[in-house]
């Protein structure tokens, strides 16, 4: 009996296994994921922008946008709603994905972007006047305006200010070119044919996950956090915050921490660019023009001016702040942030055992914006400023001597500012001496996905093999690495005339040796960020043992907290580590480490080692606004930007039964359940009838008496 009921347990649990491998087979054949890239939702303390699915997630009819017919199918026609249109870049205008929100209605559930930009002339999500709000407006003639109706008077005249839009429904790009097969074949095989009566059969259809729970704006979404956290732990949007790095060209004199103070006898000249970009997709965008330009150019700088400048030519010589801010493209996170902390005696922080930076040390800042045109540059500042007229003296004249050919304009002062870090310290003193370089707008794709190696024309010369990238390059010999009109070289130039503009800021002298940037730690330094962050720079930047990055480049957009630096973050603060630390005569890892912070221990060019005192550090990147419970959102004083918190990033698509096909089904369903219910009644009613067995007794014999 004990092995009858063991094996009929047996089998009862063969037969459950069986059935869960045949249904995810039939799961399996029912879905196919699509992998790619989700737009998500931001909040500033007035708006909300961004996209959300529904909570279970949003389905659609597969249906590709080619024409202008087309859009008119899904928003007029929608025989068989609700709808997903598939759309190339050229066709993702601000006119046809606006008409699909506010035209389409319920009838559209989600947009998906494929990529193919055979067709495309221009592609920005931004807005045409980025950061509008948050910026400097005064001085002569409302410097700072910027028209956002006027392409020709804006600072991103190809924006379409989709990054800044509300929509209801999920939009989702998807890259990858097999991926896309899958999705135009199953539109083929489905849904392209008699279009009319597509209600009546099966079409291919995409459902998305991409719920986001905040809502409203940000002080809203931080209330609701608030109150659900006295229950449960749940949280609806997180701060946009990372971490600014910076270093200086020669250390600082350390202090006791109870001996900090301001020394307004301390001297600087702060040069900036910033770090960070962004885009409409999670995760997908490398900012090669709008910012990784600039960024390269103060790299460059700083590793010029360390080492030709290792030590201070006479005590009285300034210092030199290098500033990569971190969250500009939101309101400028990185340089408020920054320009608070100086205000409040904050920067650098207690741990570094210097005294406390105040905006009155900074003798001028020169702050590196947008260079789309390098043979082109505009300098701007914002009022009169004696030193703006010696910087374009000094450039013209270093220019002709080392025939750099780079042009320079001089921006008229009643001019718009650009989108740059010296909006916040303008903001707080409108006589801030701040020199601006940059160029006029040039690059379609700002803000985009498409700002990628293509668009920089970036090709990898990959010379570092024969070429020690830590050098500085002889300019009197000829450049054969790279041709005359490599992104390289140009970048050489810009970042050597700025690099001997400064020095002479500095020493008051005139640069005459013929040795400039380094054009392969530029081409290295590009392939890193645009390409693979498993590069021979970085492998240099860091210890010897340290594991290999993977072969993707650095995110660089700010995102939320982390108890980490960013990748990002973290790799460029190795690399001032590397570039401006100066060399010590420390030959093994254990006596480097011995000597603890600032000295650390780097791969170097060799791979084999060397210890640096190294100046660089990380600052905070998180909007004033936060640190105050009683700061007004509405005020626009700080950056209040906010990231909407998910659960679940996916796509796939299915076979979705026609209307006909599901009632049929339905139909049926209710019938069986009908049907067992009165099964199940008639069983029950007759249950002793049908379950008695009978019964057999053993009569029972009487004792018999003796």
């Amino acid at each position: 009996m004990e092995s009858m009921i063991t094996f009929l347990f047996l089998l009862v649990v063969l037969l459950l296994g069986l059935d869960n491998v045949h249904s995810q087979r039939i799961k399996d054949n029912m879905y196919t994921p699509i992998s790619g890239a989700h737009c998500f939702r931001r909040l500033n303390g007035t708006h909300v922008t961004g996209c959300s699915s529904q909570l279970g997630g949003s389905v659609g009819v597969l249906h590709f946008i080619r024409s202008e017919a087309d859009i008119d199918f899904v928003v007029r026609k929608h025989p068989a709603p609700p709808y997903a249109p598939v759309l190339a870049p050229h066709l993702f205008t601000r006119e046809n994905i606006l008409r699909l929100r506010d035209q389409g209605g319920r009838h559209v559930s989600a947009v998906v972007l494929i990529n193919n930009a055979t067709e495309l002339q221009q592609f920005s999500q931004e807005s045409r006047c980025p950061n509008q709000f948050s910026g400097f407006v005064g001085g002569a003639a409302g410097m700072g305006t910027c028209d956002a109706q006027r392409s020709e008077a804006s600072w991103n005249p190809w924006g379409t200010g989709l990054l800044l839009e509300d929509f209801p429904f999920p939009i989702y790009y998807v890259a990858d070119p097999d991926e896309i097969d899958k999705l135009y074949d199953c539109f083929e095989k489905f849904n392209n044919y008699d279009l009319d009566n597509q209600h009546k059969r099966s079409l291919c259809s995409i459902e998305v996950h991409a719920f986001m729970s905040a809502a409203v704006d940000t002080r809203v979404c931080l209330t609701r956090s608030t109150v659900f956290n006295s229950l449960t732990p749940v949280k609806f949007c997180d701060p946009l915050q990372g971490k600014n790095v910076f270093a200086t060209l020669f250390p600082r004199v350390l202090v006791k921490s109870e001996e900090r103070k301001v020394d307004p006898s301390e001297r600087i000249i702060l040069v900036s660019s910033r770090m960070d970009t962004t885009t409409m997709f999670d995760g997908i965008g490398l900012g090669a023009m709008d910012s990784l330009v600039p960024f390269t150019i103060l790299v460059s700088v700083a590793h010029f001016l360390a080492k030709v400048l290792p030590e201070r030519v006479k005590s009285s010589d300034p210092n030199v702040l290098f500033m990569f801010f971190n969250g500009e493209s939101y309101d400028y996170i990185g340089s408020q942030r920054f320009v608070y902390d100086l205000q409040k005696g904050a920067f650098p922080t207690k741990g570094s055992l210097t005294n406390p930076i105040s905006m009155d040390n900074i003798d001028l800042m020169i702050d590196l914006g947008t260079m789309d045109d390098l043979n082109k540059l505009r300098i701007y500042n914002a009022s009169e400023l004696s030193a703006a007229v010696k910087i374009v003296q000094m450039i013209e004249k270093i220019n002709s001597r080392y025939k750099f050919n780079i042009g320079l304009e001089k921006a008229n002062v009643t001019e718009g500012l650009p989108p740059v870090s010296s909006h916040s310290f303008l903001r707080e003193n409108a006589s801030f001496p701040t020199v601006v370089f940059t160029s006029i707008p040039g690059n379609h794709y700002y803000h985009s996905i498409y700002d990628d190696t293509e668009n920089l024309k970036f090709v990898y010369g990959n010379h570092s093999r024969d070429n020690d990238f830590t050098q500085l390059e002889d300019l009197d010999k000829e450049n054969v690495l790279f041709s005359q009109d490599s992104i390289q070289l140009k970048l050489r130039n810009v970042s050597s005339l700025l690099g001997m503009v400064v020095y002479e800021l500095i020493t008051g002298a005139k640069y005459n040796p013929r040795f400039g940037t380094n054009s392969v730690l530029i081409d290295e330094f590009l392939y890193c960020f645009l390409l693979s962050a498993d590069c021979p720079l970085f492998h240099a930047a860091a210890k010897p043992d340290f594991p290999k990055a993977f072969p993707v480049p650095p995110v660089r957009y700010i995102s939320v907290h982390s108890t980490l630096p960013s990748e990002a973050s973290g790799w460029t603060h190795r690399l001032l580590g590397l570039l401006i630390g100066q060399k010590v005569d420390k030959n093994t890892k254990a006596e480097c480490q011995a000597l603890h912070l600032p000295y650390n221990w780097y791969a170097g060019y060799s791979g084999l080692g060397e210890c640096r005192w190294t100046t660089q550090n990380f600052t905070q990147a998180l909007s004033p606004a936060f640190l105050d419970d009683e700061y007004d959102f509405k005020s626009h004083r700080y950056s209040t930007w906010t990231e909407s918190t998910w659960r679940e990033m996916s796509a796939r698509i299915f076979l979705r039964p026609s209307a006909s096909h599901e009632t049929l089904t339905l139909s049926i369903g209710f019938v069986v359940m009908v049907i067992s219910f009165v099964m199940v009644f008639l069983i029950n009613s007759r249950s002793e009838v049908l379950f008695n067995q009978g019964s057999s007794t053993i009569p029972i014999t009487p004792p018999t008496q003796c």
